[in-house]
């Protein structure tokens, strides 16, 4: 029962011609908190200011970016406190006391290290070049002037020229829309069989398919087109038995940056609440020669992780330095 309540670091063994030395430090539990969060980002298309006009709904005029937290995973590591360290002096080191291959003392039970990950999404920006088959530029007419003198004065002649301009966004946008009216006329007379082509069974299918996805793209000219990755972000907490209420900011969420520390000065902030229970005093035991060594019983706590209204994260976990420390007495011949 004992090993159950030992993670004790490492630190030096002097020899002695009787007695052996070990420094070791009481155990303590950090809270690992492995968060992926989902970013969508919506791109305004170009022509999103004429869609009202020319479509009749609302479009976004500008880019938007959110985030949203789809998991969260609590892993509790234990690691040496090293401001509660002791020495052990005895002849030999106790069974339980056997070094770890990450150089510390303690059952297989516990946990010991993790990896944060850190990864951020990438700044983008709306593509739009490949939508529309229309062409950028257009001919207008142009009067221009040439004069002619004759024997007693100059006179103007109009001469008619094309010209070729680029087309206004107004323009473009008009004919965008034009276009995706067309293609849904076009639907309708190849379902109602209302055209000189015969489709039927694939060939409909593939044609239907092929003027949605036509009109899907100019649509996507006017209402934007929206986008989704996931970040990853691991943050670690080491509750403290100095912190009265046991509430802490574990992170904090921002509709720009996604998953920031806790320290930030922006974003929704996350909150971790612990509430310890009791733990019962050791009963007495009789009297025993040997050496006292220091242990800690962890305190069980209620873990709850919340955004200040919803809750997304409940557990149990024993937690080494909210709980209490004991004493049993070790023969040290």
């Amino acid at each position: 029962m004992i090993k159950r309540f030992f993670a004790i670091a490492f630190a030096a063994v002097l020899s002695a011609p009787a007695f052996a030395q070990t420094t070791y430090a009481l155990p303590q539990t950090s809270l690992s908190f492995e968060v992926d969060a989902m970013q969508t980002k919506t791109f305004a298309g170009p022509y999103a200011k004429f869609a009202k006009k020319y479509l009749g709904v609302d479009a976004a005029l500008e880019d938007r970016s959110s985030f949203q937290i789809v998991s969260v995973k609590m892993t509790p590591y234990v690691e040496a406190d090293q401001t509660k360290r002791f020495v052990f002096n005895a002849s030999k080191t106790p069974d339980f006391l056997a070094l770890s291959t990450q150089g510390l003392i303690s059952t297989g039970e516990a946990n010991f290290g993790s990896e944060t990950v850190w990864r951020f999404p990438a700044k983008k920006s709306g593509d739009f070049s490949d939508k529309g088959v229309g062409s950028n530029f257009t001919s207008e007419a142009a009067t221009l002037y040439r004069t002619i003198k004759n024997e007693d004065s100059y006179t103007k002649v109009a001469i008619q020229q094309d010209m070729v301009v680029e087309k206004s966004l107004d323009k473009k946008a008009q004919e965008a829309a034009d276009m995706i009216f067309t293609l849904r006329k076009k639907r309708v007379q190849i379902v109602t069989g209302d055209t000189d082509a015969t489709y039927s069974g694939e060939a409909m299918a593939a044609a239907i398919e092929e003027i949605s996805r036509l009109e899907k793209e100019y649509m996507s000219l006017f209402v934007g087109y929206t986008e989704s990755q996931m970040q990853s972000m691991t943050f670690d907490i080491i509750p403290s038995a100095d912190n009265a209420k046991q509430v802490y900011l574990a992170f904090r969420l921002s509709d720009n940056d996604g998953l920031v520390s806790a320290d930030s000065i922006e974003g929704k902030p996350y909150i971790l609440e612990l509430k310890p229970q009791p733990v019962a005093d050791a009963a007495p035991a009789a009297a025993a020669k040997g050496q006292p060594a220091v242990y800690r019983i962890p305190a069980i706590c209620e873990v709850k992780l919340s955004d200040g209204r919803n809750v997304i994260l409940r557990d149990r976990v024993p937690v080494y330095q909210l709980g209490k420390e004991a004493t049993f007495m070790v023969n040290s011949k």
